[in-house]
């Protein structure tokens, strides 16, 4: 059954934080055609993460209403590096590496999106055809005032951090590729605001319609306050096994629960409220919640069977068959910690050692990249963790090293 403009706008709008703009998009919906949609991602890593799939997921949308989805494999514009939310200059990469992670990111890609039916294109297919004088025409549309409009920039102007004249570049090259393909809408996170309002720029100037722009933001990692980021450690990447996908996903703060659910499941938004009421009255189990959120990732990504073995496999490692976290505190023997402990954050795995789990802090952080370290019923992947002890807690290395932590007087 085709949906009316206003059911279509209903679906695109879950999520969205910036729509430039609705009225925009409801005329080229009323076009009767299917629209282009674009989406970018630059291979400067090999892996796609849980991040990307915001987008993807949306893409798909996109596709099952009937539209183009355009996905653009940032080839060239990896070399120069987007400046976006960085505080620094990023590394610029060769040419081989950004072969080598591009040619990954396709076949990551289609675990979502129908690839039958995506465009898929390398913006070097037209960015490498310009010439110098190409670049200092486009450039010359634009001015520095324009670009210090970036909050990122503005701020390491501000801060006399250097700013590459290459990176100036990085927003004019995306935004020709809006352009090149002649995009009716852009997707992209809200750090892409500005790259993506260059691109209706750029259309504008070569007298194309255009595009709209929509952002959704960038979802927190595993730790719950940082953008989920391979460089920061707190990622879940698309190609994860199953098992490891799910013990990421409950390993995730309780306050992300109704966040991922809005933005990596298909779960009804009524749904996600009714759970997230439910756990502020106590009626609901985060971890419960989080078993649920786990199901469904690893599901989309994977296969349902696979979801199933993955709970069960987490079952079998936290709880030792039978045993529950009740029985963990019952068998777990106190470790008593000074006062200071509870007041700042300390490495987990010197906290181990220092509580005589482990015998050495490099084993607590061989253990915590094997997944087999717990707090309470949070599995701890990133051996650098920094945790915050808090009373009564329990912490388990396996199966058998089961400390209890209690407060003592004095220091």
């Amino acid at each position: 059954m085709k949906l009316t403009i206003n059911e279509q706008l209903a679906r695109m709008k879950r999520g969205v934080i910036e729509l430039i703009t609705e009225a925009e998009l409801t005329e080229k919906l009323k076009l009767g055609r299917p629209l282009r949609v674009k989406f970018g991602a630059d291979p400067s890593a090999p892996d796609l993460t849980l991040g990307h799939c915001v987008q993807l997921r949306a893409l798909r949308q996109m596709q099952d209403l009937g539209h183009q989805v355009v996905f653009i494999v940032g080839d060239f514009t990896a070399m120069i590096g987007d400046p976006s939310g960085r505080s620094a200059t990023r590394p610029q990469l060769s040419r081989a590496q950004v072969d080598a992670n591009a040619q990954t990111y396709v076949a990551q890609a289609e675990k979502i999106l129908d690839i039958r039916k995506t465009e898929i294109r390398f913006n070097s297919e037209w960015l490498g055809k310009l010439s110098p004088e190409d670049i200092i025409r486009i450039a010359g549309k634009f001015t520095v005032a324009q670009m210090l409009e970036r909050e990122d920039f503005a701020k390491r102007f501000a801060e006399q951090s250097p700013i590459g004249v290459h990176e100036l570049l990085y927003p004019l090259m995306q935004g020709y590729d809006s352009y090149a393909i002649e995009a009716d809408i852009e997707f992209g996170g809200t750090d892409q605001t500005f790259n993506l309002m260059v691109g209706r720029e750029m259309q504008r100037i070569f007298g194309q319609p255009q595009q709209v722009v929509v952002t959704r933001p960038l979802i927190p990692g595993t730790d719950g306050e940082k953008k989920m980021s391979k460089s920061l450690g707190n990622y879940i990447a698309v190609l994860d096994a199953p098992d490891e996908m799910y013990g990421k996903v409950m390993s995730v703060p309780d306050h992300l629960i109704a966040m991922y659910f809005e933005y990596l499941t298909d779960v009804p938004l009524a749904d996600i409220e009714a759970m997230g009421q439910a756990m502020q009255r106590g009626e609901l189990n985060p971890r419960d919640a989080k078993d649920r959120l786990a199901r469904e990732i690893v599901m989309a990504l994977h296969s349902a069977d696979a979801a199933q073995a993955a709970a069960e496999h987490f079952r079998r490692t936290f709880s030792g068959g039978n045993q529950t976290l009740d029985d963990f505190r019952a068998a777990a023997e106190p470790a008593a910690l000074l006062t200071s402990a509870f007041t700042e954050e300390v490495p987990l795995a010197k906290l181990m050692h220092d509580l005589g789990m482990v015998g050495s802090s490099s084993e607590a952080r061989r253990l915590i990249q094997q997944g087999a370290v717990f707090i309470d019923e949070t599995r701890i992947t990133d051996p650098r963790a920094m945790v915050l002890p808090t009373e009564g807690a329990v912490l388990r290395a396996g199966r058998r090293r089961i400390v209890k932590l209690v407060r003592v007087s004095g220091t």
